[in-house]
């Protein structure tokens, strides 16, 4: 069975997860913003969710801690995607619920790396 990829941004970024990705058998299902997101949730039942931070009408951290309060999602491992370093955003982003962190650009092996990771 192939992972789903629920890959959450508002750049180019969620292109370059499918393009990634799909040749490598993994589903990948995008989404611009984080309340769109929410609503593919139980559709899509992703095994692994990529979260950019700064998301219009909902950002990374209301939508991670959107998901985490979610049912049937709450373990559902989420990577948060972004440029930034801050110290007080990964602080930010754990406390919300994120598992792990990965920055951009994204390189197609770290991606998929990741993917091992958190998936098994």
């Amino acid at each position: 069975m192939s992972l789903r990829v629920l890959a959450v941004d508002d750049d180019s970024t969620t292109c370059d997860i499918r393009t990634a990705l799909e040749p490598k058998g993994f589903v990948v299902h995008t989404a611009d913003d984080g309340a769109d997101a929410i609503d593919l949730l139980n559709d899509v039942s992703p095994d692994v969710i990529f979260a950019g931070i700064n998301l219009p009408r909902m950002d990374g951290i209301g939508f991670i801690d959107a998901v985490r309060k979610s049912r049937g999602h709450g373990k559902t491992p989420i990577l948060v995607m972004t440029t930034g370093t801050e110290p007080e955003l990964k602080l930010r982003a754990r406390e919300a619920g994120a598992t792990g962190w990965i920055a951009k650009p994204l390189e197609p092996a770290k991606l998929i790396q990741a993917l091992h990771m958190v998936a098994g």
